[in-house]
């Protein structure tokens, strides 16, 4: 059992690099006009990050090399990957056409790029800060991806086409760049997934967010932006709440 562990070993940090090498071909993928293929590329990023923690303790490989990979890998693919889809999404709103971007003045076409520093900033304040083992403080830079994720996949949606017509207009998309890049240095805290009981009484967020998911996956490619939203709602409601009662 001891040579598997040791043969294993380096896995963690493998599935870290893959997430790494996702959130570069999601960059390629949306500056090639493929936003859908970016998204789901993202996605992909996302699971290499959740098996590569995952792998790390089952295999007791965690490592401060690996914390350093796993947040620059972050940085990568839930930072930089999702500002160039918001960049790309911000250049089709404005009509312009491939020569034409921001040294050319169209300088509106710099905010993404807020969220990519929004993004590393964040990241950099995780890794020092050890309150957040079981919550966090502040939008956690993988659930601000999944809404911009959310974003391109729901202008797909038939149903609610109008909505997400406007909420990809140029400032519509200046108003999320900046709520996203605010809500990830925040101070506010917010709620995890990981729970330690399935009672109601101490996992009533994590139930109260299942129970607002469920319907939206109706709406088919809508279901992961109206979740994330869901999700965005609840955290600063209870955020406020827990910070008001303490």
């Amino acid at each position: 059992m001891g040579i598997i562990r040791q043969i294993l070993r380096p896995l963690p940090n493998t599935l870290t690099l893959c997430n790494l090498v996702s959130g570069c071909l999601s960059v390629v993928s949306a500056l090639e006009g493929r936003l859908l293929l970016a998204s789901i590329l993202v996605l992909v990023a996302a699971v290499f990050d959740f098996f590569d923690g995952f792998a790390a303790r089952l295999l007791g490989a965690s490592s401060a090399l690996g914390k350093e990979l796993d947040s620059l890998s972050d940085v990568v693919s839930f930072g930089v990957a999702p500002s160039i889809m918001l960049y790309v999404l911000m250049r089709q709103g404005l009509g312009l056409t491939p020569m034409e971007g921001i040294f050319q003045g169209h300088w509106l076409l710099v905010v993404p790029f807020f969220v990519a520093a929004m993004a590393s900033l964040r990241l950099g304040r995780f890794n020092l800060d050890e309150r957040q083992a079981t919550s966090f403080i502040g939008l956690p830079t993988p659930a601000m991806a999944m809404v911009v994720v959310g974003l391109v996949m729901g202008q797909r949606s038939a149903m609610l086409e109008g909505m997400f017509a406007g909420l990809t207009h140029p400032y519509a998309l200046v108003a999320l760049c900046i709520t996203l890049g605010l809500l990830m240095v925040c101070s506010l805290p917010m709620f995890s997934l990981k729970v330690s009981s399935l009672r109601p009484r101490v996992a009533y967020k994590q139930l109260l967010l299942l129970l607002g998911a469920l319907p939206a996956l109706l709406l088919g490619w809508a279901a992961l932006w109206c979740i994330m939203g869901w999700y965005i709602a609840l955290a600063i409601f209870f955020g406020i709440r827990d910070c008001w009662n303490t």
